[in-house]
C-alpha cells in the first residue's frame, strides 16, 4: 500500500488544509478557468480534489465537477459541502490509479496541490494515459507540482520545519535517493501533546521527463509556466504549471 493511502487523517489533513492561502486558490481558480478554457456546464476532471479548494468555486459557477481523492476524511467534507449548497460536484472516494470511470468523458481536467509526484514512474505514466482515455479530443489536463528536478535540486534541503497557522509544527528529515528518483522523508507533525510521523515517498522528475510522458499519451505539452502570472518555467523557479493539450 502505497505512503498516501493513510497519510491524509488527523493532524497531517488539517495542516495541508491549514496551510492553504485563500486568495492564491482563487488565483489558481482563476488561472484554471483561463487555461482550460471552462465554461458553464463544461465537464471536468479535479484528479486528487482533496476537500474540494478549487472545485467548490468552480461549481458554484455551473461547471460539472467529478472530484476523485482517496481520504475519505476530505471526500466526506466535500460531499458535505456539495449537498448542503447543491453544486454539480460528484465525489469518488478511491485510489485514482485504479478507479473505472466507464464511460465518462470530460472536456478538461487538472491535478493541483503537488500530487503529481506521489506516484513512481510506470504508475505516472499510467494515470496520466487514464486521463487521456477519458479526456475528448482538443480538451486540456493542467498539473501542478513543486517537485520538479530543476526546482528541487538547485536548494535541496535534507532538513526543514515549518509552523502551520494554528498549533501544528511540521518538520522534515529528507533523503535522496538518486537510483530511484525519489526523496525518502521523514516527516513529524507536533500539535499541542500529539505527535506523529509518517515515512513519505515523493518521486523527482525532470520537466523533459514529464513532457516525454505526456507525448507517449497523446497530449501536446502547450505550456510550462513558472507561476500564475505566466511566466515561462526556468532552472531554479519554485514551482511548475504544465498545460497540455489532447491531441
Amino acid at each position: 500500500m502505497a505512503w498516501y493511502h493513510t497519510y491524509f487523517k488527523g493532524i497531517p489533513q488539517r495542516a495541508w488544509k491549514l496551510h492553504q492561502d485563500e486568495e492564491y486558490t482563487e488565483f489558481e481558480v482563476d488561472f484554471l478557468r483561463d487555461v482550460l478554457e471552462l465554461q458553464e456546464d463544461k465537464k471536468v476532471l479535479d484528479l486528487l480534489s482533496g476537500y474540494g479548494r478549487h472545485a467548490i468555486p468552480l461549481a458554484t459557477e455551473g461547471i460539472d465537477l467529478t472530484c476523485i481523492d482517496i481520504s475519505s476524511e476530505y471526500c466526506d467534507e466535500l460531499q458535505s459541502v456539495t449537498r448542503e449548497h447543491k453544486l454539480p460536484i460528484e465525489v469518488i472516494c478511491d485510489d485514482v490509479l485504479d478507479h473505472d470511470f466507464g464511460s465518462q468523458q470530460f472536456n478538461a481536467a487538472y491535478c493541483f496541490g503537488n500530487s503529481f509526484s506521489f506516484f513512481p514512474r510506470t504508475d505516472l505514466q499510467r494515470l496520466i494515459q487514464n486521463v487521456s482515455d477519458v479526456l475528448l479530443p482538443g480538451g486540456y489536463f493542467a498539473i501542478h507540482t513543486e517537485n520538479l528536478a530543476e526546482s528541487v535540486f538547485p536548494n535541496f534541503q535534507t532538513r526543514n520545519w515549518m509552523p502551520v497557522p494554528g498549533d501544528i509544527v511540521y518538520l522534515a528529515q529528507n533523503e535522496y535517493n538518486a537510483e530511484g528518483g525519489y526523496i525518502e522523508a521523514e516527516q513529524t507533525f507536533i500539535s499541542g501533546s500529539e505527535k506523529v510521523t509518517y515515512d513519505v515517498r515523493q518521486y523527482i522528475y525532470t520537466l523533459s521527463e514529464l513532457c516525454a510522458m505526456f507525448g507517449r499519451a497523446g497530449f501536446e505539452v502547450t505550456a510550462t509556466f513558472a507561476n500564475l502570472e505566466a511566466d515561462p518555467f526556468l532552472l531554479g523557479d519554485d514551482q511548475l504549471y504544465l498545460i497540455a493539450k489532447k491531441i
